[in-house]
């Protein structure tokens, strides 16, 4: 069975702090797993594909992004 990206796991240790490139991220203060910006979703580090390194923000998937730009633009 696969388990879906962005799932909150039990036991998922501490949460990492990672600063954001435009094609990878360097881990700040080391930890197990990110939040998803737009959906608070606990993200796996081996799960990590989606983030904006213009906003330092990660994302559980493409919806979530999608989800936090809609928010931004409706904002302006």
């Amino acid at each position: 069975m696969r388990r879906q990206t962005g799932n909150p796991l039990p036991n998922l240790g501490t949460e990492a702090v990672l600063s954001y490139t435009d094609s990878d991220y360097h881990i700040v203060r080391h930890g197990t797993f990110v939040r998803c910006a737009a959906t608070g979703q606990a993200i796996p580090l081996q799960e990590l594909l989606y983030w904006s390194a213009e906003r330092q923000e990660a994302y559980a998937g493409p919806e979530a992004v999608l989800m936090r730009l809609r928010t931004e633009s409706k904002a302006r």
